[in-house]
């Protein structure tokens, strides 16, 4: 199994580390002919999601990735991660690859200074540290949409078809249960 990490930009070698320590190989995607290589699934990282959205732009990767991604790459999206995904932004008139039928709010929990650890519960994992960096929260989700996690009222964490996305850092933390989360959704037996 080979995860692809998007490394243009923001915390994609924590990803990669925490794969690692799976025993997961991990390659990194920092141009277009980067996207033809054989991968199982799919990382976006967190970071700033509007230099990440210019940089697919610019490098030509944002149509492949796109079209992989409609057609059912298995995707982990965490906080810049989640708001690319998302289909709207109700703090932003852009999207990007607009294929999670959710609302998100940039910066909900406020900017840096506003980050903060959180000890909580994700559906089938259970307790769980969880980072929060400058970090989004899910307003709205389509019914089709499985909420995982939810902090003081608002939505952190969702799966829907094979994307998985959290507004926090689970890369972050020691704990593999949410990276091994999304291998399971989609593993071969």
């Amino acid at each position: 199994m080979r995860i692809a990490v998007l490394a243009v930009q923001g915390a994609f070698a924590e990803h990669e580390k925490m794969f690692s320590q799976m025993g997961i190989e991990t390659i990194e995607l920092r141009q277009k002919s980067d996207i033809t290589q054989d991968f199982d699934g799919l990382v976006l990282p967190g970071g700033e999601s509007t230099v990440q959205g210019k940089l697919l732009r610019e490098l030509d990767m944002y149509d492949g990735l796109k079209e992989m991604i409609r057609q059912g790459m298995p995707v982990l999206a965490t906080c810049a991660g989640l708001i690319l995904l998302a289909e709207r932004l109700s703090n932003d008139d852009r999207s990007h690859f607009a294929t999670l039928p959710v609302c998100v709010r940039r910066n909900a929990f406020g900017r840096q200074l506003g980050s903060f650890h959180y000890r909580g519960t994700i559906k089938g994992i259970g307790e769980f540290p969880m980072e929060f960096i400058r970090a989004p929260y899910i307003e709205t989700v389509s019914p089709e949409v499985e909420i995982l996690a939810e902090v003081n009222g608002h939505i952190v964490a969702v799966r829907y078809q094979n994307q998985l996305a959290a507004a926090f850092h689970p890369e972050l933390s020691q704990d593999i249960r949410f990276h091994q989360m999304f291998l399971d959704s989609f593993r071969k037996p």
